[in-house]
């Protein structure tokens, strides 16, 4: 009998989390390396290091005996990768392809090389290079944002000071873009092996809520088949060009004038991709764990007309949500309803679960999923509907 080869994760997230199901599948051996003592990967995990992605020793040490490394997030130092390949451990995505997830600059330099379609952008370093660019404009730390965070929306000289002190003191630069006129926001997920075969989601609406995504209609409602052909075709051709391994998510503009910019990207399963869990034959994860391996990927297609996902997040309030104790009255009021929770503590706004429904009624989805969610919030008050 051979056994398969174990699997380093960096990052002990809810990503890394939801990993664990089709490793199990798979028959793949996880390793962990863990932020701290009992985080959301650490409770299904068990064979887990505690400590700092940034030190070099500790991911050799993780990644001893492990043929493959990947990550549930962006921010392990592109050198100490390098030194992960050296040492013969196959990093996937690769360096040389994470950094332009790592790196908005280096990103919005090779994508605009390329001819992908992308705002209007360029580094900026001073209050009157930002003028000189144009008001009003969004301005980004190059490394280190997510959910909202490092992102700034100026409207003028008066409200560039902060970005460029942020930036400063964390030692990055900052992107200027400018301001899209979008309709909506969508988001294309593609898988890719270092073979080359390549698979892509449907083309998604995603709905975002002081900066984090709240809720994803799969497929995009009302997207044009010559949109949804194109933002699947820059998905896998951004994927090939930057030698992208596993999971890549393509953030996108859906402009008002009809054409398609892109974002942001993500080279590693994505919350806009979490509704194919349950509404794909084969989910993102799986997928994910298929391409790092050099396994043949899953079918990407969708088990029904309609998917939606809603976030669990923390509420603003002092109730703190029901969360586990909200599974009887969802549960019951809904049999179809697929609830998957992270494991976290509640804090304001922070993602702690997600809910997601398919079927053939969009609308019916939209309210089954998003009832749910905020019954798990606390959001319901004393419903009993």
């Amino acid at each position: 009998m051979t056994l398969a080869p174990t699997l380093a994760i960096i990052g002990g997230g809810q990503l890394a989390r939801m990993m664990a199901q089709p490793a199990i599948a798979l028959g793949l051996p996880l390793r962990l390396l863990a932020e701290g003592e009992g985080v959301s990967a650490a409770q299904v995990i068990p064979d887990q290091m505690v400590g700092d992605y940034r030190d070099l020793d500790l991911l050799k040490k993780v990644t001893e005996g492990c043929e493959v490394v990947t990550f549930d997030h962006e921010h392990v130092p592109t050198e100490h990768l390098h030194a992960l390949e050296a040492a013969g451990v196959a990093v996937r995505p690769g360096p040389d392809a994470l950094v332009h997830a790592q790196d908005k600059g280096v990103m919005r330099a090779r994508l605009d090389e390329l001819g992908v379609p992308c705002p209007r952008n360029a580094i900026v370093s001073s209050v009157a290079e930002v003028e000189a660019f144009g008001f009003p404009c969004v301005l980004k730390t190059t490394r280190g944002g997510y959910d909202g965070k490092g992102v700034w929306v100026v409207r003028g000289v008066a409200d560039v000071a902060e970005p460029l002190r942020v930036a400063t003191e964390a030692g990055v630069q900052v992107l200027a873009e400018e301001l899209v006129d979008f309709r909506r926001e969508l988001s294309a997920i593609v898988a890719r092996s270092p073979s080359g075969q390549a698979a892509a989601y449907p083309v998604v609406h995603t709905y975002q809520e002081n900066g984090v995504c709240k809720e994803v209609i799969a497929p995009a409602p009302d997207l044009s088949a010559e949109l949804a052909v194109e933002g699947e075709q820059i998905a896998l051709r951004i994927a090939k060009e930057l030698g992208v391994t596993g999971v890549l998510a393509v953030e996108m503009f859906e402009t008002v004038d009809g054409r398609l910019l892109v974002n942001e990207l993500a080279m590693r399963p994505h919350n806009t991709g979490h509704w194919t869990q349950d509404g794909a034959v084969t989910s993102q994860f799986e997928n994910h764990l298929r391409a790092v391996m050099d396994l043949p990927l899953g079918s990407p297609a969708p088990r029904a007309k309609w998917s939606v996902m809603v976030n669990i997040l923390g509420p603003s309030g002092e109730d703190v949500g029901r969360l586990y104790d909200g599974y009887p009255h969802a549960m019951a009021r809904d049999p179809h309803l697929r609830v998957h929770l992270y494991g976290k503590d509640m804090r304001p706004g922070r993602k702690v679960g997600h809910v997601n429904v398919y079927g053939d009624d969009l609308d019916d989805c939209l309210e089954r999923a998003r009832h749910a969610a905020d019954w798990f919030q606390g959001d319901l008050g004393n419903d009993s509907d």
